[in-house]
């Protein structure tokens, strides 16, 4: 049971600080989509979106060769900062924000959207810059969708496992999330073991589904 509770407190980990710099990258990328009009602008659209199409460990794989020590970039890393990414939690949580990313960032774009723009116009004709157009005009207006979005990566963040087992490795107490870990007790054939982990995950998906819905619902 302790190993299970070691397994739930870093998927948790990998989960709240993935989601939060994919928020981050995913509402920047949304704005940038709605609002502005550039050459390029399909193919960043289409990076963007790459991983949901790609198999997971092919996703993973790229974060492997991008940081491995056997890259230009990883060994930079290393040499420099002393910083070895791959197999590491922090590897799980690239992976998560990877592969969540486009999610979160389709969820923004249509939040974004769907602020009227005659409400833009006026907040810059009474002197709002940009940024605080975006503080106090289009988040507030904009809050459910948002926080949907940001709940859609949480899920998809804790229930991620090609990416991470390619990149971070099954490692026990260290990058071993739930997911990895209930492939591992079935791979051991611990069914009786296996509960507790499968009893969490359902219900955590449940809760989050629950609020992304409802939130979806107010959001209309």
């Amino acid at each position: 049971m302790e190993s299970d509770l070691s397994i739930i407190i870093l998927s948790l980990r990998v989960g709240i600080i993935s989601t939060l710099i994919t928020s981050v990258f995913a509402f920047v990328f949304a704005w940038i989509l709605v609002k502005k009009n550039f050459k390029g602008k399909f193919f960043l659209d289409l990076l963007i979106s790459l991983p949901i199409a790609l198999p997971p460990v092919l996703v993973g794989y790229f974060l492997l060769w991008l940081f491995g020590r056997n890259n230009i970039f990883g060994e930079f890393l290393y040499q420099l900062f002393g910083i070895n990414i791959t197999f590491t939690w922090f590897a799980a949580v690239l992976a998560s924000f990877l592969v969540s990313l486009p999610l979160v960032t389709r969820s923004f774009m249509i939040a974004i959207a769907g602020v009227d723009k005659n409400i833009e116009i006026v907040s810059k004709s009474l002197g709002l810059n940009s940024f605080q157009t975006i503080r106090y005009i289009i988040l507030p207006i904009s809050k459910n969708g948002i926080i949907a979005g940001v709940i859609l990566g949480f899920i998809r963040s804790l229930s991620e496992f090609g990416a991470t087992i390619v990149v971070a490795g099954n490692i026990p107490g260290k990058t071993q999330t739930i997911p990895l870990g209930i492939y591992t007790k079935i791979s051991s054939s611990s069914e009786t073991d296996i509960w507790p982990l499968i009893l969490v995950s359902i219900t955590i998906a449940s809760i989050t589904l629950s609020i992304y819905y409802y939130l979806l619902k107010q959001a209309d």
